[in-house]
């Protein structure tokens, strides 16, 4: 089996650092007036918060298309972080920065162990 199932789980993780550190630790004061401009159009904070994520996909699926040339893996990983993102913040269950790692990690190569099989 071809190990592109790990270099897309790999470079999402990658791109998901590099989500946080280039958004929350470089351009914080753009991405709190960000959100508030987002805030004053939507009637709630579930649709903030699903825009939110709903952005940081297209920031994902941006990285990955240019990374492997592909708008369909672009597209596929996006959706596939999304999903588990959204199951993450439902359940509510706050653990640390390895477990939120690791759970995104082993869901998406074995989505795409499945897909790409």
């Amino acid at each position: 089996m071809e190990l592109v199932w790990f270099y897309i789980a790999v470079f999402l993780a990658i791109s998901d650092e590099l989500h946080t550190r280039i958004l929350w630790k470089t351009f914080t004061d753009f991405y709190i007036i960000l959100a508030g401009i987002i805030r004053e159009a939507v009637s709630s904070n579930i649709q903030l918060w699903l825009i939110h994520e709903g952005l940081e996909a297209l920031f994902h699926f941006i990285i990955l298309s240019i990374v492997f040339l592909s708008v369909e893996i672009g597209l596929l990983a996006a959706l596939i972080h999304l999903i588990v993102d959204v199951y993450h913040q439902i359940t509510g269950v706050e653990h640390g920065w390895l477990y939120h790692r690791a759970l995104h990690f082993t869901i998406e190569s074995l989505f795409f162990i499945l897909i790409l099989s």
